[in-house]
């Protein structure tokens, strides 16, 4: 029997490595981490590539990434807040996945990244407004998931509870 992936989408600042991690040792499975494969195989950060060679070029070798996770099975693969924009990228992760929605209110949000310097899209000024923007850019998107887990106020291992829960369903 085909084991199918746990995907988890959602914004940054949302807790999908976190809860990702916790997943994937209660569920004792393998854990692909989209953004720290680039990173090992670029050699570089995700905000270097992006001052560097810029959002369309990180944007191609996210889904080359997301295209070699999603062919694996049995796995926990946490994504980068981004890689929804691709319509390939969800068809790859829905086709053998099941996809989470780690989601959470705009303030919370900037309060979990304000501090942040590795996040390229959120740098300058009015951080609420950036996060507003992207977040009614993403909506449809993050609404496309299998299942969504509010995160507000609540510790990753909480959450990583609840999506336990209901995958047991």
């Amino acid at each position: 029997m085909v084991k199918k992936n746990i995907v988890l989408i959602g914004f940054m600042g949302t807790g999908k490595t976190s809860v990702g991690k916790i997943l994937a040792r209660e569920l004792k499975r393998p854990l692909i981490d989209i953004d720290h494969r680039i990173e090992e195989t670029e050699k570089r950060k995700i905000a270097a590539i992006f001052e560097k060679e810029g959002e369309a070029y990180f944007r191609a070798i996210e889904k080359k990434a997301v295209t070699e996770a999603a062919a694996r099975e049995g796995i926990v693969i946490t994504t980068g807040g981004g890689v929804v924009l691709d319509p390939d990228n969800m068809a790859a992760l829905k086709k053998n996945g099941t996809v989470i929605a780690l989601m959470a209110t705009p303030e919370t949000i900037v309060q979990r990244v304000k501090d942040s310097a590795h996040r390229p899209l959120l740098k300058g000024e009015d951080l609420p407004g950036r996060v507003n923007d992207l977040l009614e850019k993403r909506k449809a998107q993050y609404a496309q998931a299998d299942l969504k887990m509010d995160t507000d106020g609540q510790t990753p291992h909480q959450v990583a509870v609840r999506i336990l829960k209901e995958l047991s369903r």
